[in-house]
């Protein structure tokens, strides 16, 4: 088994994620091969991926898959209004609570109040 992992990929993971990656570097190196592979497989710019990426994740129900996206895009200087956008977006096809609930994980990315919100009853 390899141990070398791309430190700027494996730094940007949240600590789990990270931690996940490093005991299992092939397997975490097979996953991004192959988002690299869909990345490279149509004209998508990396902007247009982003926000394509939000959408999908939040639709899915997964906190951690939807924020990952909007991190990428705010490293990139995607600005929060252009990913906020994405869950009104979302309404007519999701409904109003589960687009809002993309909305608060979105902003959980650019909120420091991350916690606070989520310690909320």
């Amino acid at each position: 088994m390899t141990t070398d992992i791309d430190p700027k990929a494996s730094e940007s993971l949240p600590s789990f994620a990270g931690d996940v990656a490093a005991r299992f570097p092939d397997i975490w190196k097979t996953y991004q091969a192959l988002g690299e592979a869909a990345a490279a497989a149509g004209p998508l710019r990396e902007r247009e991926q982003r926000l394509s990426k939000t959408p999908l994740a939040s639709g899915s129900g997964s906190e951690a898959a939807t924020h990952s996206p909007p991190r990428r895009a705010r490293r990139e200087g995607i600005d929060a209004a252009a990913l906020q956008q994405i869950p009104m977006l979302a309404i007519t096809s999701l409904g109003w609570s589960q687009a809002m609930r993309g909305l608060a994980w979105i902003e959980d990315v650019f909120s420091a109040t991350h916690a606070s919100r989520r310690a909320a009853p």
